[in-house]
């Protein structure tokens, strides 16, 4: 399996388990988005909580050129680390959501 294809089914399957997680409250559903044409895999929730509506991103990842962009994690979890963990390198991993000045000192790929 060529590296690119290793890298969007890891990121899927990680999509899917995040987006499997049922939330402690509420009635909330959460639900995978994964689009592998255009590379982009998101966790979503939609629902209400009392009587504030949750809907929107939880998780959001892009495959971009052959690294993989964290654009957003709301979880409280290091998907960057889970990603490594998985056997994606470092310098494959971009911690999109931090600012580009930031990135040279997180470890991780700055573009």
């Amino acid at each position: 399996m060529d590296k690119l294809s290793r890298y969007r089914e890891i990121v899927a399957n990680l999509v899917r388990d995040y987006a499997a997680s049922k939330p402690s409250h509420g009635e909330i559903e959460s639900y995978p988005v994964i689009d592998p044409i255009g590379d982009h895999y998101l966790a979503v929730q939609a629902g209400w909580d009392r009587r504030r509506r949750v809907q929107g991103a939880f998780l959001h990842i892009d495959i971009i050129k052959e690294k993989i962009w964290i654009q957003f994690n709301g979880t409280d979890q290091k998907i960057a680390s889970e990603l490594v963990d998985a056997g994606v390198a470092k310098e494959d991993i971009v911690l999109a959501e931090k600012p580009i000045d930031v990135r040279p000192h997180t470890g991780y790929a700055v573009n």
